[in-house]
């Protein structure tokens, strides 16, 4: 068991008078108490079912609320204090939250695959609800009335009369260290003075004024800077290295030679990169070619795959009488963190802390813990905002590297920045993939069979274990990558979103999974939807076309799902989408729609496209979406989520393409991996919500992705009468198909 499972919870709350004790019991608490037995919880109360995992009250009322989530621009500090004030009966300015923290929170898990709201906001809200709900009973019993009689506002449970009793007086030793049970007695949506109401994300000002906002911002005293070396190209090794003239450069104060890990320290930041350019130009490396050559659709095709049938329908009845096919290709991609990867670590005492920016605090303790041979207990990881994530990016790998030069300069913190082209040839990219389609329509020009195959790699590569990690990969003891797996569905990795959400009569979906990794990869914003999406909803508009119908008539006729239809009818709705409309010239309409992982929000998407038919250049004039994400907790919050998904999904569409010889990532700064520019923004998004009180909450965080993309090429189809498959849809891809 863990020495911090040592604390007295009694005496740590006689003592500071608490009403409900953080969860700083660590890890091994959480899974302690999750093995005592937990009844059918919602959200992450499964994984910590103790009420004080997830709120305290202090003495002088007050109030902290604790999230094993990470705040990575998605706006859930300010939703998840919405959700704790509404249920509390407490103003939102009293909350305090504390988001992804081995020492204090929850083990969540990681704050991935838009499961924020239904996991932790739904924890949080039942948890908030039965710890109201005691309050009102323990106040019952001081004040001899009966809880009918009693209600909560502001802090406090009042009598009739008048009579209160606040929270803090109301703070009893271990009141909520009780565990939650199933069936919390929710507010009536109706009730809300703090949920649905659009609050200030209160992340953003200090984003917008130059405030302390991000990891990259850490400023510790006597802090040091580091850089590191990185090999050339995948597979290199370090042959030679003469570390004299850097040792002997201003500021420098250690020079860390681990096997292929090389990395410098200083006493400043531009001394660091100074030195870290001498560091390189010394180090000799030995290449061997690695990356594949050729067509990425024969490239990933042609690879072993595991394949398996992950939905197979059949109706003997129901024939098809006029089929069609297309093959749809995703290059690799990148996050494309505006900000470099970043950590700052510190070990001190036997002790390491780091400030991260990972999407996981508990994996990644457990996979530095193992680069370092130190107890898991030992090592504390604390989230920081990056500026920039979308997934898997260089987080994880930026923090093991600060531990790693950290753990030879004890005494000392050390912030750890990637540069750019680290970051562009380094991070985990998102997987290429191939998606192969076939459909038949009946007489009636309804879809009679449908057969979709997707390749594509694993969609994570996270860290759990050390092998996950480039330093653990590099060091002169190296530890292995762990094995490629596919995810499970229903949510899925490389098939997520591959089942389509339309009703056909006989339909087969086709997984290979591919366990080969050309290239290094993991988790990007959507996973598989992005791509799987993307085809699925190309496609249906080819199918539309030749059933001579309208796209959005087409999609309804196949759709048993009333929330999907209310959707799709809002956006077409908003758009201002008519059969008879016709695009001025030179411009184009699409549409398409999905239901993010056939579970989560549901996401429609109209577009206006401009094509120039003499460079090819494709923008994005307009998007109408309508999204469906249950009961709404921040409708600016919402509508951000959209409108990002909108603007990052079409620079992911239009020009975004990670780009490789045989051994070495070329695309590695912003001349050669393009991505959208200000003069590219759409000049109108509008987001439709629809809105569900009481129901549950649906992760919206990535609904958009698919449908822009999708919506973005039926528009440029309809502006130029030709159907393009290879993503991104570049101007010279553009061009070159107006002029076959």
């Amino acid at each position: 068991m863990s020495a911090l499972l040592t604390i007295d919870r009694r005496r740590v709350l006689i003592g500071s008078g608490a009403l409900i004790v953080s969860l700083s019991l660590g890890r091994a608490s959480a899974q302690e108490q999750t093995s005592a037995g937990a009844p059918n919880l919602p959200g992450s109360l499964a994984k910590a079912p103790y009420l004080d995992s997830w709120i305290r009250i202090d003495a002088d009322a007050g109030i902290t609320v604790f999230t094993g989530k990470a705040e990575l621009g998605q706006g859930i500090k300010t939703a998840l204090q919405q959700i704790a004030a509404e249920e509390l009966d407490v103003p939102f300015e009293s909350i305090k939250l504390v988001t992804a923290d081995t020492k204090f929170t929850a083990n969540e898990g990681y704050t991935a695959g838009s499961h924020s709201m239904q996991d932790s906001g739904t924890a949080i809200q039942n948890a908030a609800a039965q710890a109201r709900q005691l309050l009102i009973e323990e106040a019952s019993r001081r004040l001899s009335q009966p809880i009918e009689r009693l209600k909560t506002e502001s802090g406090a449970v009042v009598a009739p009369g008048g009579t209160r009793l606040s929270y803090g007086e109301l703070v009893a030793s271990e009141l909520l260290h009780v565990q939650a049970q199933p069936g919390a007695r929710l507010k009536d949506p109706s009730t809300f003075k703090v949920m649905a109401q659009p609050i200030p994300r209160v992340d953003i000002p200090a984003k917008v004024t130059g405030g302390a906002a991000f990891v990259q911002d850490i400023r510790l005293p006597g802090m040091l800077h580091a850089r590191v070396v990185r090999p050339p190209s995948y597979g290199a090794q370090l042959m030679d290295c003469d570390l004299s003239a850097v040792e002997k450069m201003a500021g420098v104060v250690k020079v860390i030679r681990n096997g292929n890990f090389l990395a410098v320290t200083a006493e400043k930041e531009f001394q660091s990169i100074k030195a870290m350019n001498t560091l390189a130009a010394a180090a000799k490396w030995r290449e061997t070619p690695t990356l594949p050559k050729g067509d990425l659709h024969d490239v990933l095709t042609r690879l072993r795959s595991q394949d398996s049938t992950i939905l197979e329908l059949s109706d003997a009845a129901v024939t098809g009488q006029r089929t069609i096919g297309a093959t749809y290709v995703r290059p690799y991609q990148l996050h494309g963190s505006i900000g470099p990867s970043c950590a700052v670590a510190h070990f001190s005492d036997g002790a390491m802390t780091v400030w991260t920016h990972t999407q996981g605090v508990y994996s990644d303790r457990q996979a530095i813990a193992e680069l370092l041979g130190m107890p898991p207990d030992s090592v504390r990881l604390i989230h920081v905002e990056g500026s920039g994530c979308y997934g898997h990016n260089g987080a994880d790998d930026a923090a093991a590297d600060a531990a790693l030069i950290a753990s030879a300069l004890p005494g000392r913190p050390v912030r750890l920045q990637w540069m750019r082209e680290q970051e562009h040839a380094w991070e985990p990219f998102g997987p290429a993939m191939v998606t192969r389609l076939r459909a038949s329509l009946d007489a009636e020009g309804r879809v009679a069979n449908w057969h979709f195959e997707v390749w594509s790699n694993t969609h994570s590569m996270r860290p759990g274990g050390a092998g996950a990690l480039l330093a653990a990969q590099h060091k002169a003891q190296p530890i292995a990558a762990p094995e490629p797996k596919p995810l499970p569905l229903p949510e899925g990795g490389g098939d997520r979103n591959a089942i389509p959400i339309y009703s056909f009569p006989n339909a087969k979906v086709v997984h290979h999974f591919i366990a080969d990794m050309p290239l290094r990869i993991s988790a990007l914003r959507a996973l598989g939807a992005y791509h799987n999406i993307f085809s699925i909803e190309s496609f249906m508009d080819e199918l539309a076309a030749l059933a001579e119908a309208d796209p959005v008539e087409f999609r309804l006729r196949h759709l048993k799902d009333q929330r999907a239809s209310e959707v799709i009818e809002q956006a077409a709705r908003g758009f201002g989408w008519t059969t008879d409309r016709k695009p001025p010239s030179g411009h184009g309409y699409g549409f398409a729609f999905a239901r993010y992982k056939n579970l989560a929000a549901y996401c429609a998407i109209a577009s206006e496209v401009e094509v120039n038919r003499d460079t090819g250049r494709a923008r994005l004039v307009r998007a109408v979406a309508a999204v469906d994400a249950g009961q709404i907790v921040n409708p600016d919050g919402l509508i951000n989520q959209i409108e990002g998904a909108i603007l990052h999904s079409a620079s992911w569409t239009l020009y975004e393409s990670v780009t490789f010889n045989d051994s070495e990532i070329t695309s590695v700064d912003w001349q050669t991996y393009p991505i959208l520019r200000f003069n590219a923004v759409p000049e109108a998004v509008e987001v439709h919500l629809l809105n569900r009180p009481g129901q549950p909450f649906l992760g919206s965080g990535e609904a958009g992705q698919g449908p822009t993309a999708a919506s973005i090429a039926n528009a440029i189809a309809n502006a130029t009468g030709k159907r393009l498959r290879d993503l991104p849809l570049t101007r010279d891809r553009i061009r070159k198909a107006i002029q076959a």
